[in-house]
This record gives structure tokens, sequence and C-alpha cells, in this order.
């Protein structure tokens, strides 16, 4: 093991201590909500990467404010610590918002992970907000778990259990698309982020608006600061 991997390692097993399953906040009293994505590209032999943050209204699904904050990554991509490559970006995009999110919802996982650490734990820590994790693709913590398909209703979800514990779900936001998988990063209970993860996904997409949002807006950075 390296040196960078054992600093890592080090921070995230301290950090593992802090995390809280529970809910901090009464749903209903969720105003805004903050999706959190990132996109990479290289630049000779350098490597960049871009955060944006998207805040929206709860109750009206309308866009707030948008922010990003685009910079060098130069952490080493090690598996199981990409959290220390994008939280620099992340905390920078953060600062420029004015309006302080209730809530954060990261395109990638939070519990579900080796050591419970993924990037929307990591930040909702840092940040010392709610935070869920809602990721595209499945993230296998271990080579012999994999999912189970949930059922196809809208709403349907499998629990992914890793040595006995439940680590995330596979949820299915409409009837018949693929699952997203959704973990808790910190301040919430897994249901109610499922609940969460639901009603912000709307018509458009299987994936909730928020980091919908993020990653369209991540792409039209890419795009511009390549060009």
């Amino acid at each position: 093991m390296d040196t960078d991997e054992q600093r890592f390692l080090t921070i995230q097993d301290s950090l593992r201590e802090k995390i809280c399953l529970e809910d901090s906040f009464v749903l209903e009293d969720i105003k805004t909500v903050a999706g959190v994505d990132l996109a990479y590209w290289k630049d000779g032999g350098t490597e960049r990467a871009v955060c944006c943050i998207v805040v929206i209204d709860m109750q009206s699904r309308q866009v707030i404010e948008k922010q990003r904050y685009d910079g060098v990554i130069d952490v080493p991509y090690i598996p199981g610590f990409l959290d220390f490559r994008e939280l620099p970006l992340i905390l920078e995009a953060v600062k420029k918002l004015e309006h302080e999110p209730d809530i954060y919802v990261f395109d990638g996982n939070g519990y579900l992970h080796p050591r419970h650490m993924g990037i929307a734990t990591h930040a909702a820590l840092v940040l010392d907000k709610p935070a869920i994790g809602i990721a595209k693709t499945y993230f296998r913590v271990d080579k012999k778990t994999d999912y189970t398909e949930p059922a196809p209703e809208a709403g349907s979800f499998t629990d992914i259990v890793i040595g006995g514990e439940v680590y995330g779900r596979a949820l299915r936001t409409h009837k018949g698309v693929r699952p997203v998988f959704v973990s808790a990063g910190n301040k919430v209970c897994l249901d109610t982020a499922c609940r969460i993860a639901i009603m912000l996904t709307d018509k458009e997409s299987h994936i909730p608006i928020p980091t919908r949002l993020a990653d369209l807006e991540t792409h039209a950075a890419r795009h511009e600061l390549t060009e």
C-alpha cells in the first residue's frame, strides 16, 4: 500500500465513525435540493474536471441556481478513494452557492462503498449537511455480491446486502426501466433517501431531476472548457 492510499484509508476510517443513518430533518421541511456531478477530460498530459451544482426548489422543481468550478485533478485514481479526487472541486463549487441547499444529491454512492465512504458520505460529513448518493451504474463493493433486479413496477426495490448489512438499494423509478442505485450519504436513512429519489423523478428520465440536470451541466461545461 503506497503512502497516498494509506493516508486516504486512515481518513476514511476516522470519518466512518461519524456517519449517521437517521434523518436529521423533517421531509416536509425540505425546500431546496442540490444535485452534484463531475465530468473529466485530459488537457495534454494533465487531467482536469468540472463540478456542476444545480439547486432546485423541492416543490416546484424549478432551478434556483447553477454553479460550477473546474480545475486540475492531481490525486491519482485509486479504487475506493475516488472521493479524494472529487471533493476539492465540490467544496469550491459549494463556496460559490448563493442559496444553501437543505440536502445534497450526488451522482455517485454514499454508504454503498467498501468503507461506507463514497463521495456522498465524505462530502456530507465535510459539509455537515444531509446527502444522498444516487448512482446510474452499480458499484460492486466486493466481487461476490451483485444486486437482484427489482420488480418492473415503479417504486420497486431490492436491498443490496453485503455481509448481512444493507449497503444500499436498487430502485426502479419508472416502470420497466433500469434501476438507479440509492445509498444514504449522511444524516438520512435509506427509506427517506429512496422516497426523495422517487419524489424528484419526473417523466423526462428515470434519473432524479437534480443529478440529471447536474449531469447535463457537466457535459455542457466540459464542451465549453475544451473548445
